[in-house]
């Protein structure tokens, strides 16, 4: 038997994905935050987008890069910082000048059964805020509290 020519992807359906952005929109409406969140699939591509009016235009951009850098690595910010503190002083370097990457909190991927489906990341509010957002959009499609 040969070697397979290509692999099948687990990307996020376009339901999953307006449950996120739904109940990311709700928790910061209990928040009493203006945000904006993105849904991007397991290849960081956009699957959704919500912005909340009277939120930050720049926090538009911010959003997205937070959910492509969570697909991207597959990993929360906070254990990425971890490996970043713990390599050579170049890979951070290296990673901070590509463009999907951030350390700012809020984006968090998602997961179903173990696999990559995508991430949502959320910008506007506070880092704890967002990152609560977050939270509450993994867990619209995980059954995971926050």
């Amino acid at each position: 038997m040969s070697a397979p020519l290509f692999v099948r992807e687990a990307v996020i359906t376009h339901g999953a994905a307006l449950r996120v952005l739904a109940a990311t929109v709700a928790h910061a409406e209990k928040l009493g935050i203006r945000i904006n969140v993105a849904v991007v699939d397991s290849a960081g591509r956009l699957a959704g987008f919500v912005r909340m009016p009277g939120s930050f235009g720049m926090s538009i951009e911010m959003a997205c890069k937070k959910a492509r850098c969570a697909a991207g690595l597959g990993a929360e910010p906070e254990i990425v910082e971890q490996i970043v503190v713990h390599e050579a002083p170049r890979v951070g370097e290296g990673l901070m000048l590509h463009p999907d990457f951030t350390l700012i909190r809020g984006g968090l991927p998602l997961r179903i059964e173990g696999e990559l489906i995508g991430a949502v990341g959320v910008s506007g509010g506070s880092e704890d805020q967002d990152v609560a957002c977050a939270q509450a959009g993994v867990a619209a499609i995980t059954g995971d509290a926050a």
